[in-house]
């Protein structure tokens, strides 16, 4: 356990104490990106509140040789069972956090997912992690966007490529329409006094330098104010998949290839007629479709027809070593968790990463010792209700 005290901060034992801390620490328009979800907020909500009727039986009088969490994906042997999920903006809500974020999934030998639209450029993912990173891709409305992308993945070192399936349009969300969110956020009164009044992330943003699409800036014209921006952004990227993007990708990229953002089993066997490699049961967090189904309830019904066929993971929701054991006893290979992780770091900066990575993993494995797993399959034994 010597390994797992680097980086803990023991005043914030818990993901809670670590939101508490984010949302006094950044302006209020940053954790309101963060922590919101679409329309009504009912989906999200629903994530974690389903996830957690979720029961475990514990055997006690049994032979016992301790929990191991370590697990195999995709080749690759990771110390845990979870990873840290593509996030836009990053540094928005924290100057330089995916940056922190994957030195501490490198450290952690866990899988650290860059999005398209976070604030870190491919290489320098790349270059921090050794290759180990993977890349979601928001697939582009031009094919030559599209192949530019893929070969600087590729370039770099990146083995898995994760498609996202959920944002056929982007979510409806009150909360960011009320505050003008953009890149950087509209300057009204408002959110300049809400910047006035955390000094500390004001300071760090502006010696860190304004938060920038990085991996995208060789492809933006130069000189668009941020209205034109977003004309850019919207006529550039098209999430809306079909059976031909998925083939075209699934030839383009030679390495191991995953769509997230899957709730509906027609999809997943689709998936699988086209030969990916694995899927990530999600809602996106509960920020795109406030009616549709919360992801543990989506993987349970997944889990059962298709394990085996195709790697199952699952992220939105997870805020605790508890749920991830949850998420694994319902049928999930591994699992991701995005708002966690920036919690963790907007709580505490640089030191956030490696504070939520150990969380998660004491969490984890006292609960396996507590259930009598001795590994992560031995889990799906231990569901009794929800």
């Amino acid at each position: 356990m010597a390994s797992m005290k680097l980086g803990y901060d023991p005043r914030y034992p818990s993901v809670d104490d670590l939101r508490r801390k984010a949302r006094k620490r950044i302006p209020g328009f940053a954790f309101d990106y963060l922590d919101g979800g679409c329309n009504e907020e009912i989906n999200l909500r629903k994530n974690t509140e389903e996830l957690r009727a979720i029961e475990l039986m514990p055997r006690y009088i049994r032979p016992f040789s301790g929990a191991n969490m370590e697990v195999s994906l995709f080749g690759q042997r990771y110390q845990a069972p979870f990873g840290i999920a593509p996030v836009g903006l990053q540094g928005l809500i924290w100057p330089g956090a995916p940056q922190i974020l994957a030195r501490a999934a490198f450290h952690h030998q866990i899988p650290f997912v860059l999005s398209t639209v976070s604030t870190a450029t491919i290489e320098e993912i790349a270059n921090i992690t050794e290759g180990q990173a993977w890349f979601q891709l928001y697939h582009p409305v031009e094919d030559s966007l599209r192949d530019q992308l893929l070969q600087r993945a590729a370039d770099a070192g990146y083995r898995v490529l994760v498609i996202l399936a959920d944002v056929p349009t982007f979510g409806y969300r009150n909360k960011e329409i009320k505050n003008g969110l953009a890149m950087p956020p509209r300057m009204t009164w408002r959110n300049i006094r809400q910047i006035i009044s955390r000094p500390h992330w004001a300071i760090q943003t502006l010696l860190h330098g304004q938060p920038r699409f990085q991996t995208l800036l060789p492809y933006i014209p130069k000189g668009l104010n941020m209205h034109h921006l977003g004309l850019f952004m919207n006529s550039t990227f098209n999430g809306r998949l079909n059976d031909e993007k998925l083939k075209r990708l699934r030839d383009k990229w030679k390495h191991k290839l995953v769509i997230k953002g899957m709730a509906n089993p027609d999809d997943v066997e689709k998936c699988i007629e086209l030969g990916l490699d694995g899927i990530i049961v999600s809602n996106h967090g509960g920020r795109q479709l406030d009616a549709g189904p919360s992801s543990i309830k989506a993987l349970q019904q997944i889990a059962p027809l298709f394990k085996g066929k195709i790697k199952i993971m699952m992220d939105s929701g997870l805020r605790s070593g508890t749920d991830i054991a949850r998420a694994l006893a319902c049928g999930a290979e591994f699992v991701f968790l995005g708002r966690t992780f920036m919690y963790g770091v907007a709580a505490l900066g640089k030191r956030g990463g490696e504070h939520t990575i150990v969380i998660l993993k004491r969490q984890l494995q006292q609960i396996m010792e507590q259930l009598g797993c001795e590994k992560i399959e031995d889990l799906q034994e231990r569901v009794i209700s929800g």
